[in-house]
């Protein structure tokens, strides 16, 4: 369209210069006259056409240029959109991430609490199985103490050079103790002391009603009896079994505090002692 325009432009201006030529070299003609006016009228028209294209063509440039700047616009709008939506994939992303490792260490945090939940378990089962395990040995231990003869327990070393009526008087009370006639033999250990205050056999007999006072589960007055083997008698051979039972019965009144102090001077005081050793058990087992 552009070269049909620059060639009619060019025929235009040639036909304008023959024209001028003629008309100043005065040789005019009629018969020229009338081609001239004849050129004349065809140039304006197609000049009245080169215009018209001219129009056409600005026409055309104008809507193209505002077709250029609707899609530069358009363009650049889907760009703006383009980067929303790449930040919004990013934030998504990062959320989702943090979501994610969240998520992971709070799975990681309860399989750790879970863990540690059964561990605890697993230590309060063994503790329990110890503590039964204590239990047997302690009721074992006294069953065989009550089926012994009078000349056995009864009679331990500590009787030998006693008088008769010592031993009398013990063997009665160790009697009714063995016939688990406990608040008889309470009294009966308690005349016995009066009695024979200064007897070997004595720290024997206040061990005892300490245990007697435990059996009836009066566990406050068997800690009094249990700590009077310690305060009047230091030195006798049931000073480690009375502090033990003496935790005991802390335990069993819910003072785990006392329990634990008396439990942990007996494991101290008397390291090699079975009575250290069922001190431990019960240690672990009021942990837990």
């Amino acid at each position: 369209m552009r070269r049909g325009l620059r060639l009619r432009m060019k025929m235009f201006g040639r036909t304008l210069a023959v024209s001028c030529l003629l008309w100043l070299s005065g040789c005019v003609q009629p018969q020229q006259v009338d081609l001239i006016e004849r050129e004349q009228r065809r140039l304006r028209s197609e000049n009245t056409t080169v215009q018209s294209d001219v129009g056409t063509l600005r026409s055309d440039i104008d809507a193209m240029r505002s077709s250029l700047a609707d899609t530069r616009a358009t363009l650049q709008q889907q760009q703006r959109e383009l980067s929303a939506l790449k930040e919004r994939v990013e934030e998504t992303r990062y959320q989702m991430g943090r979501q994610l490792g969240q998520s992971s260490r709070e799975g990681d945090q309860r399989v750790k609490d879970l863990e540690g939940r059964v561990a605890k378990m697993a230590d309060a089962l063994k503790a329990r199985d110890d503590e039964v395990k204590q239990l047997r040995d302690t009721m074992e231990t006294t069953q065989k103490a009550l089926a012994e003869p009078a000349s056995g327990q009864a009679m331990s070393e500590a009787a030998i050079g006693e008088s008769e009526p010592v031993r009398r008087d013990y063997e009665a009370a160790w009697r009714t103790l063995e016939k688990k006639d406990y608040k008889l033999a309470i009294g009966r250990f308690k005349e016995f002391l009066k009695k024979h205050a200064k007897s070997k056999l004595a720290v024997n007999a206040q061990y005892w009603l300490g245990e007697c006072h435990y059996a009836l589960r009066e566990f406050d007055q068997s800690i009094i009896e249990f700590d009077a083997v310690r305060r009047k008698y230091p030195q006798g051979d049931k000073v480690p079994a009375a502090l033990l039972k003496q935790g005991y019965a802390f335990a069993e009144l819910g003072e785990k505090v006392n329990a634990r102090l008396i439990l942990q001077e007996v494991v101290e005081k008397y390291p090699q002692s079975s009575e250290a050793a069922k001190a431990k058990l019960k240690l672990k087992a009021l942990e837990s």
